[in-house]
């Protein structure tokens, strides 16, 4: 498995309870693409949301992202880490 972290524009005056429904609505299927999202951050201010993940690849992370209805602008692996 690989880690990756996407990045989520427009998404300004997001709240800690659409944010949790978010992440929830990406667990509920992570499975069916063997994806394990770990963590989400969210930036109101500049609609900005952030999500950690372990995957097979970046289009597993897309394809749970867009079938919870907030496909990602961008998809970075994370190869090393400390």
């Amino acid at each position: 498995m690989a880690t990756f972290i996407d990045v989520h524009h427009g998404m300004a005056g997001i709240t800690a309870e659409q944010l949790n429904e978010a992440h929830s609505a990406d667990l509920a299927i992570q499975d069916e693409e063997k994806v394990t999202f770990e963590r989400a951050w969210a930036d109101p201010e500049d609609g900005v949301v952030y999500c950690l993940s372990e995957a097979p690849s970046a289009e597993a992370v897309q394809r749970v992202h867009e079938r919870a209805g907030h496909p990602a602008d961008e998809i970075h692996p994370v190869p090393l880490t400390a």
